[in-house]
Protein backbone atom coordinates (compact mmCIF):
# COMPACT_ATOMS: atom_id res chain seq x y z
CA UNK A 1 0.00 0.00 0.00
CA UNK A 2 1.34 3.53 -0.75
CA UNK A 3 2.36 5.31 1.99
CA UNK A 4 -0.03 8.32 2.66
CA UNK A 5 0.63 11.62 4.32
CA UNK A 6 -2.98 11.91 5.75
CA UNK A 7 -2.85 11.03 9.89
CA UNK A 8 -3.94 7.34 10.45
CA UNK A 9 -6.86 8.66 12.96
CA UNK A 10 -7.98 10.73 10.34
CA UNK A 11 -8.12 8.11 7.77
CA UNK A 12 -9.32 5.93 9.87
CA UNK A 13 -12.28 7.88 10.95
CA UNK A 14 -13.28 8.58 7.68
CA UNK A 15 -13.36 4.74 6.98
CA UNK A 16 -15.67 4.18 9.84
CA UNK A 17 -17.92 6.65 8.32
CA UNK A 18 -18.20 5.49 4.80
CA UNK A 19 -18.49 1.61 5.91
CA UNK A 20 -20.54 2.53 8.74
CA UNK A 21 -18.91 0.25 11.11
CA UNK A 22 -15.85 -0.56 12.50
CA UNK A 23 -15.37 -4.23 11.92
CA UNK A 24 -16.05 -3.25 8.10
CA UNK A 25 -13.79 -0.15 8.01
CA UNK A 26 -10.96 -2.27 9.44
CA UNK A 27 -11.06 -5.14 6.53
CA UNK A 28 -11.54 -2.17 3.96
CA UNK A 29 -8.11 -0.45 5.52
CA UNK A 30 -6.80 -3.95 6.16
CA UNK A 31 -5.79 -3.35 9.62
CA UNK A 32 -7.16 -4.59 12.98
CA UNK A 33 -10.39 -2.99 13.93
CA UNK A 34 -8.92 -2.88 17.70
CA UNK A 35 -6.35 -0.33 16.02
CA UNK A 36 -9.37 1.58 14.52
CA UNK A 37 -11.41 1.74 17.32
CA UNK A 38 -8.18 2.46 19.47
CA UNK A 39 -7.57 5.92 16.64
CA UNK A 40 -11.47 6.62 17.50
CA UNK A 41 -11.31 6.59 21.17
CA UNK A 42 -8.04 8.52 21.13
CA UNK A 43 -9.74 11.61 19.21
CA UNK A 44 -12.71 11.53 21.33
CA UNK A 45 -10.52 11.87 24.27
CA UNK A 46 -8.59 14.98 22.60
CA UNK A 47 -11.39 16.37 21.47
CA UNK A 48 -13.99 15.70 24.53
CA UNK A 49 -16.76 14.84 22.68
CA UNK A 50 -18.71 11.97 21.00
CA UNK A 51 -17.61 11.89 17.43
CA UNK A 52 -19.77 8.66 16.35
CA UNK A 53 -23.26 6.89 18.18
CA UNK A 54 -22.67 3.94 18.86
CA UNK A 55 -25.96 1.86 17.54
CA UNK A 56 -26.99 -1.71 17.47
CA UNK A 57 -26.79 -1.52 14.18
CA UNK A 58 -23.49 0.29 13.26
CA UNK A 59 -22.00 3.61 13.56
CA UNK A 60 -23.56 7.32 13.39
CA UNK A 61 -21.32 9.92 13.28
CA UNK A 62 -22.43 13.02 15.59
CA UNK A 63 -21.94 16.55 14.47
CA UNK A 64 -18.47 16.63 16.08
CA UNK A 65 -17.61 13.58 14.05
CA UNK A 66 -19.01 15.00 10.69
CA UNK A 67 -16.44 17.89 11.05
CA UNK A 68 -13.29 15.86 11.74
CA UNK A 69 -14.27 13.58 8.40
CA UNK A 70 -14.65 16.82 6.07
CA UNK A 71 -11.73 18.03 7.20
CA UNK A 72 -9.96 14.53 7.05
CA UNK A 73 -11.70 14.20 3.12
CA UNK A 74 -10.13 17.89 2.26
CA UNK A 75 -7.03 16.39 3.74
CA UNK A 76 -6.78 13.71 1.19
CA UNK A 77 -7.80 15.42 -1.69
CA UNK A 78 -4.98 17.89 -0.91
CA UNK A 79 -2.78 14.91 -0.84
CA UNK A 80 -4.29 13.61 -4.05
CA UNK A 81 -3.64 16.97 -5.97
CA UNK A 82 -0.13 17.14 -4.79
CA UNK A 83 0.79 13.73 -6.17
CA UNK A 84 -0.63 14.78 -9.04
CA UNK A 85 1.14 17.66 -9.07
CA UNK A 86 4.56 16.19 -8.62
CA UNK A 87 4.09 13.91 -11.30
CA UNK A 88 3.23 16.80 -13.95
CA UNK A 89 6.46 18.40 -12.71
CA UNK A 90 8.44 15.29 -14.14
CA UNK A 91 6.53 15.39 -17.24
CA UNK A 92 4.06 12.60 -16.41
CA UNK A 93 0.00 13.42 -17.16
CA UNK A 94 -1.22 11.09 -14.79
CA UNK A 95 -4.31 11.67 -12.20
CA UNK A 96 -8.25 11.60 -12.12
CA UNK A 97 -10.18 14.82 -13.17
CA UNK A 98 -13.20 15.46 -11.61
CA UNK A 99 -16.09 16.74 -13.67
CA UNK A 100 -19.99 17.19 -13.90
CA UNK A 101 -21.64 17.55 -17.48
CA UNK A 102 -25.39 17.42 -18.78
CA UNK A 103 -27.53 14.99 -19.17
CA UNK A 104 -27.28 15.36 -22.92
CA UNK A 105 -24.10 15.20 -23.03
CA UNK A 106 -23.99 11.73 -21.88
CA UNK A 107 -24.99 10.32 -25.59
CA UNK A 108 -23.07 12.76 -27.24
CA UNK A 109 -19.91 14.81 -25.95
CA UNK A 110 -19.05 12.56 -23.11
CA UNK A 111 -18.41 8.85 -24.93
CA UNK A 112 -16.32 10.71 -27.05
CA UNK A 113 -14.42 12.31 -24.50
CA UNK A 114 -13.71 8.71 -22.75
CA UNK A 115 -12.34 7.49 -25.77
CA UNK A 116 -10.18 10.25 -26.90
CA UNK A 117 -8.39 10.23 -23.27
CA UNK A 118 -8.45 6.47 -23.58
CA UNK A 119 -6.48 6.35 -26.67
CA UNK A 120 -4.13 9.80 -26.32
CA UNK A 121 -3.86 9.86 -21.84
CA UNK A 122 -4.74 6.37 -21.02
CA UNK A 123 -3.21 7.76 -17.77
CA UNK A 124 -5.63 10.19 -17.01
CA UNK A 125 -8.63 8.87 -15.04
CA UNK A 126 -12.53 10.48 -14.94
CA UNK A 127 -15.18 10.61 -12.27
CA UNK A 128 -17.57 12.49 -14.19
CA UNK A 129 -21.60 12.98 -12.85
CA UNK A 130 -24.89 14.39 -14.35
CA UNK A 131 -26.81 17.03 -13.03
CA UNK A 132 -27.86 20.46 -13.88
CA UNK A 133 -26.48 24.01 -14.17
CA UNK A 134 -27.11 25.22 -10.62
CA UNK A 135 -25.64 21.45 -9.66
CA UNK A 136 -22.89 21.98 -11.39
CA UNK A 137 -21.77 25.76 -10.39
CA UNK A 138 -22.32 25.00 -6.73
CA UNK A 139 -19.92 21.85 -7.03
CA UNK A 140 -17.41 23.88 -8.92
CA UNK A 141 -17.29 26.95 -6.11
CA UNK A 142 -17.64 23.97 -3.43
CA UNK A 143 -14.45 22.29 -5.01
CA UNK A 144 -16.10 18.95 -5.21
CA UNK A 145 -15.53 19.29 -9.21
CA UNK A 146 -12.66 20.74 -11.71
CA UNK A 147 -14.76 21.25 -14.47
CA UNK A 148 -18.13 21.41 -16.18
CA UNK A 149 -19.91 21.17 -19.15
CA UNK A 150 -23.41 23.49 -18.75
CA UNK A 151 -26.06 24.83 -20.53
CA UNK A 152 -27.18 28.62 -19.97
CA UNK A 153 -24.62 30.13 -17.84
CA UNK A 154 -25.17 33.28 -15.83
CA UNK A 155 -21.96 35.53 -15.93
CA UNK A 156 -20.38 34.84 -12.44
CA UNK A 157 -16.76 36.63 -11.14
CA UNK A 158 -16.00 33.27 -9.77
CA UNK A 159 -16.38 31.38 -13.32
CA UNK A 160 -13.86 31.44 -15.91
CA UNK A 161 -15.54 30.17 -19.45
CA UNK A 162 -12.96 28.35 -21.30
CA UNK A 163 -15.20 27.62 -24.16
CA UNK A 164 -18.49 28.65 -25.31
CA UNK A 165 -20.97 28.69 -28.63
CA UNK A 166 -24.75 29.65 -29.00
CA UNK A 167 -27.03 26.98 -29.49
CA UNK A 168 -30.13 28.54 -31.61
CA UNK A 169 -33.52 27.58 -30.05
CA UNK A 170 -35.43 24.97 -32.11
CA UNK A 171 -38.13 22.54 -32.17
CA UNK A 172 -36.93 18.83 -33.00
CA UNK A 173 -39.46 16.70 -34.56
CA UNK A 174 -39.22 13.12 -36.17
CA UNK A 175 -39.14 13.06 -39.90
CA UNK A 176 -42.86 11.88 -39.89
CA UNK A 177 -44.12 14.42 -38.44
CA UNK A 178 -46.40 17.13 -40.15
CA UNK A 179 -43.69 20.28 -38.73
CA UNK A 180 -40.88 18.52 -40.24
CA UNK A 181 -41.97 18.94 -43.84
CA UNK A 182 -40.60 23.01 -43.24
CA UNK A 183 -37.12 24.60 -42.59
CA UNK A 184 -37.72 26.22 -39.64
CA UNK A 185 -41.46 26.76 -37.33
CA UNK A 186 -42.79 28.88 -34.62
CA UNK A 187 -43.98 28.67 -31.42
CA UNK A 188 -47.59 29.29 -32.24
CA UNK A 189 -47.32 26.11 -34.45
CA UNK A 190 -45.44 24.15 -31.86
CA UNK A 191 -48.10 24.55 -29.19
CA UNK A 192 -51.01 23.02 -31.79
CA UNK A 193 -49.12 19.67 -31.57
CA UNK A 194 -48.72 17.51 -28.25
CA UNK A 195 -45.42 18.80 -27.03
CA UNK A 196 -42.91 17.15 -24.23
CA UNK A 197 -41.62 19.89 -21.62
CA UNK A 198 -38.47 20.07 -19.46
CA UNK A 199 -38.88 20.35 -15.75
CA UNK A 200 -38.55 23.13 -14.09
CA UNK A 201 -35.15 22.16 -12.61
CA UNK A 202 -33.43 22.99 -16.47
CA UNK A 203 -32.70 26.53 -16.69
CA UNK A 204 -34.33 26.57 -20.50
CA UNK A 205 -37.93 25.58 -18.96
CA UNK A 206 -37.74 28.55 -17.25
CA UNK A 207 -36.65 30.72 -19.86
CA UNK A 208 -39.27 29.70 -21.78
CA UNK A 209 -42.01 30.20 -18.69
CA UNK A 210 -40.41 34.05 -18.23
CA UNK A 211 -40.82 34.66 -21.88
CA UNK A 212 -43.39 32.43 -23.49
CA UNK A 213 -45.74 31.90 -20.23
CA UNK A 214 -48.76 31.47 -22.70
CA UNK A 215 -46.98 27.95 -23.78
CA UNK A 216 -47.97 25.89 -20.42
CA UNK A 217 -51.82 27.09 -20.52
CA UNK A 218 -54.43 24.60 -22.51
CA UNK A 219 -53.75 23.36 -25.35
CA UNK A 220 -52.88 19.73 -26.74
CA UNK A 221 -51.29 17.05 -24.51
CA UNK A 222 -48.49 17.42 -22.50
CA UNK A 223 -45.80 15.70 -20.57
CA UNK A 224 -43.58 17.25 -18.28
CA UNK A 225 -40.20 15.10 -17.50
CA UNK A 226 -36.86 15.52 -16.59
CA UNK A 227 -35.42 12.67 -18.71
CA UNK A 228 -34.24 13.67 -21.95
CA UNK A 229 -34.35 9.97 -22.35
CA UNK A 230 -38.05 9.95 -22.64
CA UNK A 231 -38.21 13.35 -23.91
CA UNK A 232 -36.50 11.18 -27.05
CA UNK A 233 -38.07 8.47 -27.05
CA UNK A 234 -41.62 10.28 -27.34
CA UNK A 235 -40.50 12.54 -30.16
CA UNK A 236 -38.94 9.28 -32.24
CA UNK A 237 -42.63 8.08 -31.47
CA UNK A 238 -43.67 10.55 -33.80
CA UNK A 239 -46.62 12.28 -32.19
CA UNK A 240 -44.80 14.59 -29.99
CA UNK A 241 -42.35 17.64 -30.35
CA UNK A 242 -40.44 19.28 -28.03
CA UNK A 243 -38.39 22.56 -27.68
CA UNK A 244 -34.96 22.81 -26.77
CA UNK A 245 -31.59 22.93 -28.65
CA UNK A 246 -29.28 20.73 -31.34
CA UNK A 247 -27.15 19.19 -28.61
CA UNK A 248 -29.91 17.60 -26.62
CA UNK A 249 -30.48 15.45 -29.92
CA UNK A 250 -27.36 15.55 -31.78
CA UNK A 251 -26.99 11.94 -32.30
CA UNK A 252 -30.34 11.53 -33.36
CA UNK A 253 -29.90 14.33 -35.37
CA UNK A 254 -26.62 12.95 -36.95
CA UNK A 255 -28.57 9.70 -37.67
CA UNK A 256 -31.17 11.57 -39.37
CA UNK A 257 -33.98 9.72 -36.96
CA UNK A 258 -34.76 13.59 -35.70
CA UNK A 259 -35.15 16.94 -37.69
CA UNK A 260 -33.97 20.48 -35.67
CA UNK A 261 -36.58 23.03 -36.99
CA UNK A 262 -35.61 26.86 -35.62
CA UNK A 263 -38.12 28.96 -34.45
CA UNK A 264 -38.70 31.78 -36.79
CA UNK A 265 -40.12 33.93 -33.95
CA UNK A 266 -38.54 37.46 -33.47
CA UNK A 267 -36.69 38.06 -29.87
CA UNK A 268 -36.43 34.51 -29.29
CA UNK A 269 -32.57 34.02 -27.09
CA UNK A 270 -30.83 31.40 -28.11
CA UNK A 271 -29.12 29.10 -25.53
CA UNK A 272 -25.32 28.67 -25.03
CA UNK A 273 -23.04 25.61 -23.91
CA UNK A 274 -20.34 26.15 -22.10
CA UNK A 275 -17.11 25.16 -20.45
CA UNK A 276 -16.11 26.64 -17.15
CA UNK A 277 -13.88 26.28 -14.22
CA UNK A 278 -13.74 28.34 -11.22
CA UNK A 279 -11.77 31.04 -11.57
CA UNK A 280 -10.23 31.38 -7.93
CA UNK A 281 -8.19 28.15 -8.89
CA UNK A 282 -5.34 27.18 -10.74
CA UNK A 283 -6.41 24.80 -13.31
CA UNK A 284 -4.26 21.26 -13.10
CA UNK A 285 -2.24 20.28 -16.34
CA UNK A 286 -4.50 16.92 -16.51
CA UNK A 287 -7.53 19.27 -16.08
CA UNK A 288 -6.42 21.30 -19.06
CA UNK A 289 -5.99 18.47 -20.98
CA UNK A 290 -9.88 17.12 -20.35
CA UNK A 291 -11.33 20.37 -21.06
CA UNK A 292 -9.58 20.47 -24.09
CA UNK A 293 -10.71 17.09 -25.09
CA UNK A 294 -14.24 18.03 -24.30
CA UNK A 295 -14.22 21.28 -26.42
CA UNK A 296 -13.44 19.31 -29.24
CA UNK A 297 -15.92 16.73 -28.49
CA UNK A 298 -18.73 19.49 -28.13
CA UNK A 299 -17.59 20.99 -31.38
CA UNK A 300 -17.36 17.94 -32.86
CA UNK A 301 -20.86 16.86 -31.98
CA UNK A 302 -22.41 19.98 -33.01
CA UNK A 303 -20.93 19.80 -36.23
CA UNK A 304 -22.66 16.19 -37.02
CA UNK A 305 -25.50 17.38 -35.84
CA UNK A 306 -25.63 20.94 -37.97
CA UNK A 307 -24.51 18.52 -41.04
CA UNK A 308 -27.39 18.69 -43.75
CA UNK A 309 -28.42 15.03 -44.95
Amino acid sequence: MRPSLTPAALRYIDQVARSGSIQQAARELHVAASAVNRQILQLEEAFGVPLFDRLPRGMRLTASGDAIVTLARRWREDERRLGEAIRQMEGVHQGQVRMMAMDSHATSAMPRLVESLSVSHPRISLAADVGSTDEAVSALLAGRIELAAVFNLEPRRELVTLWSAPLPLGCVVAPGHPLAASDSTSLQAVCSHPIVLQSKALLIRRYLESHYRWLFGEGPQRVETNSLHLLKQLVLGGRYVALTSELDTAPELAAGTLRFLPLRDQGVEAQTVDVVIDARKPLSAVARIVGQLLTQALESCLAEARRKP
